[in-house]
């Protein structure tokens, strides 16, 4: 009974993590347009029955959901196609001025267009490195990615030099703690992200370089 429970929780756990985190992109990606798409397809009564198991409102909901991704996907995919071309670039280009001048939105707009080019643009190695960080407290670890030196501010106020090291949950990795360590309290790895990832998402099990468990052979007697 234990084995075939563990055999199993080794099939169900990876499954449930990636719908789980899959379920939470969706959300978030489609949650600012799924009021006008669902209220907009109600009123044309295209999808006004249910479905199988549906009811008609989750129809409604999911075919939204549906359609907002594969727009977003155009869109995206439209984008880098049109600020290829000089002219729109330009345009591009002033419409950046033009947030970069306009009071608290240029502070979102800007701190958003910084991340997004450290971490898709820049030739930094952020989250490169993977580091064991004395956390929650000395004498024990847990995995991180260093981020980049600390900002000057914070390190010449400890008079040290620090390092930011994201510290993700288990076994969620999308959620997690930013930390500012002493760079000499850091143990660097030789370990790959992927793989720091796949041992925090399997709570420990999976370590680096290994490969998962096997379902367990049926008995014999």
């Amino acid at each position: 009974m234990k084995k075939h429970f563990i055999t199993g929780l080794v099939i169900l756990l990876p499954l449930t993590v990636t719908i789980l985190v899959l379920g939470f992109l969706v959300r978030f990606l489609t949650q600012p347009f799924f009021g006008l798409v669902s209220n907009f397809l109600a009123q044309l009564n295209i999808v006004n029955k249910g479905f199988l198991f549906l009811s008609p409102d989750q129809v409604i909901k999911y075919f939204s959901q549906f359609l907002i991704l594969i727009t977003l996907f155009l869109i995206t995919i439209c984008l880098g196609m049109i600020t290829r071309w000089f002219f729109i670039n330009a345009l591009f280009r002033l419409g950046d001025k033009i947030l970069h001048r306009i009071p608290i939105v240029n502070t979102v707009y800007k701190t958003t267009q910084e991340i997004i080019k450290s971490l898709f643009v820049s030739d930094k190695n952020s989250f490169k490195q993977v580091v064991m960080a004395p956390f929650p407290s000395p004498g024990s670890y847990m995995i991180g990615l260093i981020s980049r030196e600390a900002p000057p501010n914070c390190s010449k106020a400890v008079n040290d030099e620090l390092i930011s090291v994201l510290i993700p949950t288990t076994p969620n990795p999308t959620t997690g703690f930013l930390i500012m360590f002493r760079k000499k309290d850091l143990v660097y790895l030789d370990m790959k992200p992927e793989e720091a990832i796949k041992c925090i998402v399997s709570c420990g099990v999976i370590h680096p370089g290994s490969q998962p468990p096997k379902p367990a052979s049926k008995e014999t007697f």
